[in-house]
Formats: structure tokens, C-alpha cells, sequence
């Protein structure tokens, strides 16, 4: 005897209502149980809560995100990514050309000694290039050994030193005043798009 369809659809839709209940408790027991943790990393990082409205301000502030909720591995690959985003964005509104350097390494000498970036600047981008990229990017054996939760971390503290310094600001008379202006893209009327990062 055959099942008419609309009961079938029925039983179907009443078994995906009853797996969305039960994942709404799963989820709700997972948040329960880390939510002190996610808190206190929250806490235990540093961060520019203005930063330009680029291309990368986005991603940038998801490496905040995966870190706060434990994706450890994901905040180590995505600060790399904006870290190499945030070079080239330099390197262009310095004005050096691709073919002044050979690779993402030499642009960050480059930069240092131009005094492009400070010394804390650049000790902080180099950190971030130098953690594991190419291990972590083609899952090459060695990232059995990495401490993925550590590195997040560093890396996450790095990236702000960078952002810091690119997109200080002080705020005089009510405007935005940034220490270095050529990193904001600043309309004719003064004002600049800017990505805020506040609350979580």
C-alpha cells in the first residue's frame, strides 16, 4: 500500500522539526558550557576599535570573532591572509611599486627601512608571516606539533600592534583626527568611512 505524498511530507517535515529542537538544545548546552572561556578571551585581547573601511576591515575583524569562539586554526590562517592584505595595502599607498620587491618578506624589510612601518610594526607583521604559513595554508604534517591556541593568540595581538599604528586617531572637537592620514580614504568633506568595532 502506497504512503500518500502528503503524508510523507509530513513525516518529513515533523522529523526536521524534531532534529532543529534537538540542535537548538545542543547548541544551547555547547554555549552554556563555553561561554565563561569565550568571555575571557574576549577580554584577554587587545584591539583598534576604528579602523579604515578597506577591503580587509571585514576579515580583520572576523580573526576577532574565530579567536573569541575557539577556532583556533582558522584566526591563525585568516590573521595571516589580512596580514598580507594589510602589506600590499601599504606598499600601495606608499607608492612602491611590485616589481621594488620580490616577495612579501622583502617588502617588510623595505617597509621597515623606510621607516615606513616602526620597529614594533614590523616585529609584529614578521611574527604573524613567520607562524607556520606555508605548514598551515597546505596542512603539511608539521601542524601536528603547532599549539594552534597560542599562536591564535599571538597572532591576534600582532595584528592589532599593526592596526594601531596605521589607523590611530584622536578625536578633537568631535572629528576624527588620524595620525596618518593616507591609510583612510578621506572624502572631500573631511569625513572618512570608517569600520567600528564596538560591543562584540
Amino acid at each position: 500500500m502506497k504512503v500518500p505524498m502528503d503524508k510523507k511530507e509530513d513525516k518529513k517535515q515533523a522529523l526536521q522539526e524534531a532534529n532543529r529542537f534537538q540542535l537548538i538544545q545542543e547548541f544551547a548546552q555547547i554555549d552554556e558550557r563555553t561561554r565563561e572561556e569565550r568571555v575571557d578571551r574576549y577580554f584577554e585581547i587587545d584591539r583598534q576599535k576604528i579602523i579604515g573601511e578597506h577591503h580587509f576591515a571585514c576579515a580583520s575583524t572576523e580573526c576577532i570573532h574565530l579567536y573569541t569562539h575557539g577556532f583556533f586554526i582558522a584566526t591563525v590562517m585568516t590573521t595571516q591572509a589580512v596580514n598580507e592584505g594589510i602589506l600590499k595595502f601599504v606598499a600601495e599607498r606608499n607608492n612602491i611599486q611590485k616589481t621594488d620587491y620580490c616577495n612579501l618578506c622583502a617588502l617588510l624589510k623595505l617597509l621597515v627601512s623606510q621607516s615606513i612601518f616602526s620597529r614594533d610594526c614590523f616585529e609584529a607583521s614578521k611574527q604573524i608571516y613567520k607562524s607556520f604559513r606555508n605548514d598551515v595554508h597546505h596542512m603539511n604534517p608539521k601542524v601536528e606539533t603547532i599549539d594552534f591556541q597560542e599562536l591564535a593568540k599571538k597572532n591576534i595581538q600582532s595584528l592589532a600592534v599593526i592596526e594601531r599604528e596605521l589607523w590611530s586617531a584622536a578625536i578633537i572637537g568631535g572629528e576624527l583626527m588620524p595620525f596618518q592620514p593616507k591609510y583612510w580614504d578621506i572624502n572631500p568633506d573631511g569625513t572618512a568611512p570608517t569600520y567600528l568595532r564596538t560591543g562584540i
